[in-house]
């Protein structure tokens, strides 16, 4: 057999292969977090959200939301270099991201094991 007839053989089962997987894995809320970013503010999202003293004052103030702290940890940037940082039974983590004024916002979180604590909102 001919290299390209084994080359057709192989495009026609990948090809066969991905249609099965696309119809297997349409509709399903699935998703591949594989890089440290992308579980970290998976991880955030997933347990209940609280806030501090310090971030319900700043939240009434109106350069800031909470539609933007959800869309700071779904889109937003985890500074590994201030992050992961034992506080107490859990991990600070520092995110960066922007508020709906396309101002740059830094938003503190401790990551406790079955919640997670908005500790503090900041604007640069």
């Amino acid at each position: 057999m001919k290299f390209y007839q084994r080359f057709a053989y192989y495009l026609s089962g990948f090809a066969i292969g991905l249609v099965f997987l696309f119809f297997i894995l349409n509709g399903k809320e699935t998703s591949c977090s594989y890089f440290p970013n992308a579980r970290v503010l998976k991880d955030l999202r997933s347990k209940p959200f609280h806030y501090s003293d310090i971030a319900k004052e700043k939240l009434t103030q109106k350069w800031v939301d909470t539609a933007d702290i959800k869309k700071t940890l779904t889109y937003g940037d985890v500074d590994f270099d201030r992050s992961n940082i034992k506080e107490g039974s859990g991990k600070l983590y520092t995110v960066e991201g922007k508020n709906s004024k396309n101002e740059k916002i830094t938003v503190e979180v401790i990551n406790y094991s079955d919640r997670v604590l908005l500790k503090d909102i900041k604007k640069e």
